[in-house]
């Protein structure tokens, strides 16, 4: 596929988009710069303040967004999202799976009732949302993008994290085969990974622990929110024409798989 030298570069203009876990953090700055590149979106999460502080911080930029509350362990909600995204903007061309959720502590001390969350939050819910962007994609005949919210967690492990790891290397899993199921039907689907980063998540552990995975990061700091944005965008966007199944690490180094 030729790519044309006058076209704009990561441009989304036009492109219905639906970002789950888009009231904060990550998805927050995913669904900004996803605006800032002419696309429109939905923010997904189950937090309506901060899902419609999102819209108002797309909207005071003069970009187009809605919010719908959505829970991403229901198979239910998934397709009724992707449907509300199809009213608001007659189509949807890209989805977004970054909603997540953990308790960072040892594996031996997880009350066991934790890992059912891990696994429906993390793991079960992409396959749900995926499942309903794929229906979508099928009915309008038209191809589209996924893009994972991974983590090298899933690759390599994790101190603390050992069901989120779980999750994250089915998310990889997931990622690789619906790249190989869907790319006949012009569907593309890749995943990032982010190493720490600055986001009110993190900051509920102890910056002392903070300060020791800082020291084992080759850039010496915490990735930024938009750091990964920019990723993802490039990933859903007109510029990606041909990554598919891949697994790209935005993490200053921490893991060079």
């Amino acid at each position: 596929m030729a790519i044309d030298p006058q076209s704009k570069p990561m441009d989304m203009e036009g492109k219905a988009v639906l970002v789950t876990g888009a009231a904060s953090g990550i998805g927050r700055a995913i669904a900004l710069r996803m605006s800032a590149l002419g696309g429109k979106v939905i923010v997904a999460d189950i937090n309506e303040e901060g899902g419609q502080e999102t819209v108002g911080m797309v909207e005071g930029k003069g970009g187009e967004a809605r919010f719908v509350r959505c829970d991403v362990t229901s198979l239910d909600d998934a397709r009724s999202t992707v449907a509300e995204t199809r009213k608001a903007f007659g189509r949807i061309d890209a989805l977004i799976n970054n909603a997540g959720w953990d308790v960072i502590e040892p594996f031996m001390n997880n009350d066991p009732a934790i890992w059912d969350k891990v696994i429906s939050i993390n793991l079960k819910g992409p396959i749900n949302m995926s499942r309903a962007a794929l229906e979508a994609f099928k009915e309008q005949e038209s191809g589209g993008k996924i893009v994972n919210l991974a983590s090298d967690a899933g690759r390599v492990g994790s101190m603390g994290e050992a069901v989120y790891s779980a999750c994250k290397g089915g998310v990889i899993a997931l990622t690789k085969t619906l790249a190989r199921e869907g790319v006949r039907s012009g569907v593309m689907v890749n995943s990032v990974a982010p190493g720490i980063t600055d986001t009110p998540l993190i900051h509920v552990l102890d910056e002392n622990i903070i300060g020791k995975i800082v020291k084992t990061i080759p850039m010496r700091r915490m990735g930024d929110p938009d750091e990964v944005a920019e990723m993802v965008v490039f990933l859903a966007s007109n510029s990606n024409t041909y990554m598919t199944g891949q697994i790209v690490s935005v993490s200053g180094g921490l893991t060079m798989v």
